[in-house]
Order: structure tokens, then sequence, then C-alpha cells
């Protein structure tokens, strides 16, 4: 050994490191959106579209079906003409000015409560499906099964802060459906729920399994939200009956509305962007002005969700150029309201593949960069929104967990920068794997995948040479076998299991149209 070498100083290794380990600490339940808005028009543009909008709702209206919402527009001062109602900009500018800004939903655990304004930034999986699928079993229609499995592994990942209506539980007749979705949330998750709009009977049987199941009187639920719900206009320019309703319902008993037009470039829209943006800001603000004319501060989020149809065959598309830039006007516009909004990803694909990653995180990235609160479809959505993978949830969450890895930034103080841990122990073309900030750390430094694999070709393909879609299978088979889930007040659940039969009994409640 060269003289050099012995008179270097000694510095402490693997076997002397005995400092404590470092603890990371990473809360995916409150993110913060850490990347700043970027945006697709000027803000002359923006204020354009705007005033379009409202020129929109003055001069052309909108047309809505419940004579109840007619004659609250009317009372506020809307002109109406049959079922056409012509809503002034005054309105409008009374109703941001009404609208809260920052809202906290209320979860069955108050560790779960979600804040939902602008800079915030929480996710729910794919909803509203149809069908479900998977490796295993493949394609079918949505069952109760599914939806109680998909409740299951959106409550193990905590990147989920909301429930969402995953697939329609098509086994479950519609005039009982209700009871089994509010059900299956609260026994299964402590997140905050969904609650459908389906008509006053269906969401006032919501109300009240949630009330009795939470122990939530009529004046705490009355204060806050304690379950929301998705409004969708029929677009262009209709508010059909029971979303009428559900805007109502909900704004009357303090619950949230995502008031969300579903527009398509080229289909129920303008083919551009500004108008298709445009068409959809009129519609969010015609159903907000309606809470607001129930309710006065009544908790509501501005929505959207705007993308093209191919032109060849009319399907929806997602993730594509025109889908990431309506994602960004939305985000102005929203910006523009001061009111937190709702914005969604979502892929066309027919299967858990590249494209669907692809139209996944494009649509994603559109969001983050448009200051999205809440990204709806954010895992799990396949063919347009017909099908919902179990496999594609897992892969989606994964990177989920590492955007949520982001949100909590980088941290910069003397232990991390490690001159005396690290950069002091290695003599030139040495290495840091036993450096003591390494010792301390090397357990929990970085983000651990869990369907993402890092190993090598040699050692992948001794593991049998998986992809990852495969992997994914595993994953969510051992979520659903440890079905971990929180504690039930079993008095709360024999009390709800009781309201459940009664109203079955007097023969549920279906659906309004």
């Amino acid at each position: 050994m060269s003289e050099d070498v012995k008179s270097r100083p000694r510095r402490r290794g693997r076997a002397e490191a005995k400092a404590t380990p470092f603890e990371r600490k990473t809360n995916y339940s409150t993110l913060k959106n850490p990347f700043p808005p970027m945006n697709v028009f000027s803000e002359d543009q923006i204020e354009a579209m705007h005033n379009t909008a409202l020129r929109t709702l003055e001069e052309l209206g909108m047309r809505v079906l419940l004579p109840e919402a007619i004659a609250l527009y009317k009372a506020g001062g809307a002109r109406v003409e049959g079922d056409m109602v012509y809503i002034g900009r005054e309105m409008v500018e009374a109703t941001l000015a009404t609208a809260p800004k920052s809202i906290t939903g209320r979860a069955g655990a108050r560790a779960r409560d979600v804040t939902l304004e602008l800079g915030s930034l929480v996710f729910q999986p794919g909803a509203g499906a149809p069908n479900a699928t998977d490796l295993v079993r493949g394609r079918r229609p949505g069952s109760a099964q599914d939806f109680t499995e998909y409740t299951k592994i959106a409550h193990h990942y905590d990147v989920f802060q909301m429930m969402s209506p995953s697939v329609e539980p098509q086994d479950v007749p519609t005039h009982l459906r209700h009871y089994f979705t509010m059900q299956t949330q609260m026994e299964l998750t402590d997140k905050f729920p969904f609650v459908f709009a389906r008509g006053t009977p269906q969401t006032m049987d919501g109300f009240q399994m949630l009330q009795t199941f939470r122990g939530v009187d009529d004046e705490s639920f009355l204060a806050n939200p304690y379950c929301y719900t998705i409004i969708n206009t029929n677009s262009p320019r209709t508010l059909d009956i029971p979303m009428a309703q559900g805007l109502i319902d909900f704004a009357r008993h303090g619950q949230l509305s995502i008031v969300t037009p579903f527009t398509l470039m080229g289909a129920m829209a303008p083919i551009t962007v500004a108008g298709a943006i445009t068409l959809s800001h009129a519609e969010a603000l015609a159903g907000i002005t309606l809470t607001q004319l129930v309710r006065p501060g009544a908790p509501v989020c501005y929505g959207t969700f705007t993308s093209n149809v191919d032109m060849k065959s009319g399907a929806p598309a997602f993730g594509t150029p025109s889908h990431f830039q309506a994602s960004l006007a939305a985000g102005q516009l929203a910006r523009f309201t001061g009111l937190p909004w709702r914005s969604a990803a979502g892929s066309a694909s027919n299967t858990n593949d590249v494209q669907a990653a692809n139209e996944n995180q494009m649509g994603l990235w559109g969001c983050l960069m448009a200051g999205a609160t809440v990204i709806i479809h954010s895992a799990g959505w396949l063919e347009g929104g017909l099908s919902v993978s179990y496999e594609k949830v897992v892969t989606d969450a994964e990177v989920l967990n590492m955007i949520a890895e982001l949100c909590a930034g980088a941290e910069a103080g003397p232990a991390d920068i490690g001159f005396e841990t690290a950069i002091s122990e290695v003599q030139p073309s040495g290495h840091f794997f036993a450096t003591t900030q390494t010792m301390e750390r090397y357990n929990s430094a970085f983000y651990e995948p869990h369907v993402h694999d890092y190993a090598n070709f040699g050692t992948w393909t001794e593991r049998g040479a998986q992809d990852a879609n495969t992997r994914a299978t595993k994953v969510w088979q051992d979520i659903l076998a440890a079905d971990k889930r929180p504690d039930v007040d079993e008095t709360r659940l024999g009390a709800l299991k009781e309201f459940i039969a009664k109203r079955t009994q007097e023969g549920g409640a279906p659906p309004e149209s």
C-alpha cells in the first residue's frame, strides 16, 4: 500500500456507520402541484373566450329540462322562454363572488380529508365504465364483484384521495344499485366518497346512508361537504332533468358538485380548441350559477373534459395534442374564475399497452401543467371510458406515485448536500456506496416501485421475463388477498344495513330520467 493511501484520513465505512437511519417522509394524501401553470392562450384571448361564453349564455341561452331549475333561474333574474334560459353576465359574476374558492371535503377519517383549491392536487381512478377487464378473467360487464374489488384497490393506494364510481355493477338492479355502491364505500374505505345524482330519491337515500354510517347530524352535514357527485351537461347547451336536479339537491344540502361539460371537438363542440373550451366554459358557468341560486356559498367545482374525436371514425380520442391544449386552456379559464377545478386523463386504447400508457400520461401531464385541482380517470381507463382495467389501475398508479414524489420536493440542507458525510469521504475515482450518507439512506432514499422492474436483462429473464402488464396482475391479486380495510363501527354498520333493508322492502328508488 502506498504512503499516500496510508496517510489518508480514515472514514467510516459500512461496518462503522451507526447514524440513525434516514426516514423518508412522503405524504401522498395531501398533495400540492409543484409545477408552474402553463398557458396555451394569451390573457387577452382567455378574456375574449370568457366574454364569448357570457355572450353565449345571454344571447343563445341554455336549454334546461327541469321546471324547478327553470324557476330558480327565472327568480334569479334570467330571461326564460319555454325551456330556454338566458343568463345575464351579472348573474354569473354574482355566482363567482359567492362560490367558495377553497373546499374541505370531509372523509371518514380526518387524515383523509381533501382540500380543493387552486394549487392542490387530488387524483381519482377511472370512473363510470360499463365494463371491467383484467388478464385473468377478460373483458366483461361491470359487476358487484368488480365494483367491490376496484374499491379495495383504490383504497389501497394513498395517491387516490377521492373515491370514484369505477364501474356500473350491472348485476345489481338499478333501483337498488345506489344502496350497494354506498354500503361498499362505507365498509371498505374511509376516503371521500362519491354519491350518484340520479334523481332526488336516490340522492336523499345516499345522504341518509352517509349520515347514518358516519354519525353526522343534519347541521354538520349542511355545513360541510361529506360527499361529491359529478354533473355532466349534455353538450351543446343542454342541462337535463337528473343533472339539474342533482345540482339543486347537492347545493341545497351543502354537498359538493363538480360541474363537468363533456365536449368533444368536432362532435358536440366546435372543432377548434378555442371554440370547444369556450362552449365548455359557458356550460360550466350555467351549472355553477344554478348551485349558487339554490344556496349562495354552496360547494362547487368548475370542471371540464374536452378532447377531440377521430374524424375518420367519430370515436373519442384521448391523450392527444388537442386534449393537452384543451386542458391548458381550461386551466387558464379556471384561474380566471378563481374556483377549484377538475380535469381528466384517460385512454382510447383497447388494451393496457404502450398506446394506453402514452395517452394516459399525455393527458395526465396536460392536467398537471394546467394546474388541475382534481384529476379524474387518472388510472385504469380504457376504450374511451368503456372499460376500466385492473392492470392499468396498477401501472398508472405507479406513475401517480412518482408524481406524488415530485410533489414532496427535494431537500437541500447540509445533511442532504453531505459535504462531511459523503463528498469528503470519497477520494477521486472512488465510489459512494459505503459513505455515511449512503449507509444512512440506502433503504429509503429513492422511490420503491411496486410494478416496475429495474433488474438487468439476465435477472429479469430468470424471473420469467414478465412484462409490466403481467406483473401488475400479481400486484392487484395481492392487494385483494390482503383485504386491508378501515375499522368499522358495527353499530353504525348495523343501522346502515337496517336502513337499506327497509328501503329495499319499500321498493327502493328507481333512477329518474
